[in-house]
């Protein structure tokens, strides 16, 4: 099957090395230009006309996603080469895993889409009908595909194993690696479609498709607030907050104030704790639409806290033991040549993207600020970096935005327009998307690190 050649957007491949300061990067560095990405403006018209010359339309993601051109060329390649470039897996299950992965987010945005796309792509219409009309290898996927969105840290070398046992409809090593990455990048897709409020394509007018700005970001700091009350001002002082508290935070970097093993580990475990606070609920709801519900076993299945009252929790899994530098890299890049290479340069892209701006200021070094939101999703999912020190993450996260980041990361489809209205009250909204990609990247690699440290295990 031929497939035309991927768009390929100005600035493809080039790297922002960030602001700098000091931090411990989770994955791969190769070497970036020093080139300062610019918000919007003329870079990101190209992004969307090579958009639309390749796909005939630009869909809500693209336009989202545009307002950081650089991020959107290396997340557009990632999906260009896992849907449409040679692989494994046959084109049109490619597309129904995307369908299976987003169902278990009620994402009725993106399965929409790619039944749309499975059609065009010659997949058969009764396989729409719902899970149970699928051949019986795509079903076996459930069990993980659950796992993957909701408690990945449960994901073992036995899940691996029955998939792979030889049989009518038993997995390649190859293929199964496909599938995992498919199902990790839309499960975390359906998390920036919920936290950016992105809505179907039926108007071109992007405004009314995602969430509007938050009330005071557009002001100018002298323009008060037009609302009455102290809103505006208490806005203004949550920018000045955050800061000061960065730079307090570099300061004590650059004197390297020592922290304690021990103390860094009762850091990770009260945040871990904290996170607790944010309130979730385990009930299904019930206007769930049938044309998702057909795609749902066991749909009561979600994310439970990895650190529960009265319960025994699973062992914390150390970043050090399993890294993506030393080891989720090269085991997908010798299953899957190329995606790991691609997947690393969007990792690094998000982490280091920076127009070293803060709200209304100017030359800021958001280096912490980044580092404490990539590192509180991955502590949502149970993932400690011994030498990070969480109490950073309690300086610079307020409430508002943790629980706006544990909604979108961990039960995105219950992300609400007032929460998203509630955190950063004052900054751009560019800088919230900026954000969202944050937590798409983050948990996409949290929960690929479970799934590929249960592969490595089986192959040992």
């Amino acid at each position: 099957m031929e497939t035309p050649e991927p768009p390929v957007p100005p600035g493809a491949g080039r790297g922002d090395t960030g602001s700098g300061g000091p931090q411990r990067c989770p994955f791969r560095r190769q070497g970036a230009s020093s080139g300062i990405p610019q918000e919007g403006g003329e870079s990101s018209l190209h992004q969307l006309l090579e958009a639309f010359v390749s796909a005939g339309r630009v869909d809500h993601v693209a336009m989202v996603m545009g307002l950081h051109p650089q991020y959107l060329s290396s997340f557009w390649k990632t999906q260009y080469l896992l849907l449409r470039m040679d692989g494994p897996l046959p084109y049109h299950k490619r597309h129904y895993i995307a369908i299976m992965a987003a169902a278990r987010h009620r994402c009725s945005y993106l399965v929409g889409l790619h039944m749309r796309e499975f059609l065009q792509v010659g997949g058969s219409p009764a396989w729409l009908q719902g899970l149970h009309c699928a051949p019986q290898k795509l079903r076996n996927l459930n069990e993980i595909n659950k796992l993957l969105a909701h408690r990945p840290w449960l994901v073992t070398k036995e899940h691996i194993e029955a998939l792979l046992r030889p049989g009518q409809d038993s997995w390649s090593l190859a293929e199964l690696v496909q599938a995992l990455v498919l199902l990790t990048h839309y499960h975390s897709l359906a998390s920036f479609v919920f936290g950016c409020g992105i809505g179907p394509e039926g108007e071109q007018d992007l405004g009314s498709s995602c969430w509007p700005p938050s009330p005071h970001s557009n002001r100018s700091p002298a323009s008060g607030d037009s609302m009455g009350g102290s809103g505006g001002t208490d806005a203004m002082q949550e920018v000045e907050v955050l800061m000061e508290r960065m730079k307090l935070l570099q300061e004590n970097q650059l004197e390297e104030e020592g922290v304690t093993q021990e103390e860094m580990a009762t850091r990770f475990e009260l945040e871990k704790t904290e996170s607790l606070l944010v309130p979730s609920s385990d009930i299904l709801d019930p206007s769930l639409q049938s044309n998702i519900r057909c795609f749902l076993e066991d749909p009561e299945f979600g994310y439970k806290d990895f650190t529960r009252r009265g319960e025994q929790a699973p062992p914390t899994f150390r970043a050090q033991d399993y890294t993506w530098e030393d080891h989720g890299y090269s085991l997908i890049n010798r299953l899957y040549p190329d995606v790991g290479q691609l997947l690393d340069e969007k990792f690094q892209v998000v982490y280091n993207l920076t127009y070293n701006t803060i709200a209304m200021h100017c030359g800021v070094d958001t280096s912490v600020l980044r580092r404490a939101i990539w590192n509180y999703v991955h502590c949502v999912f149970g993932i400690r970096y011994d030498d990070y020190d969480y109490g950073e993450v309690n300086q610079l996260l307020e409430r508002n935005l943790k629980v706006y980041i544990k909604t979108v990361a961990c039960y995105p489809e219950r992300t609400t327009k007032q929460i998203y209205a509630q955190f950063w009250r004052h900054f751009k909204h560019s800088e919230k998307v900026h954000i969202n990609l944050l937590l798409l990247e983050a948990r996409m690699q949290a929960a690929l690190l479970y799934a590929l440290r249960a592969v490595t295990r089986y192959m040992t």
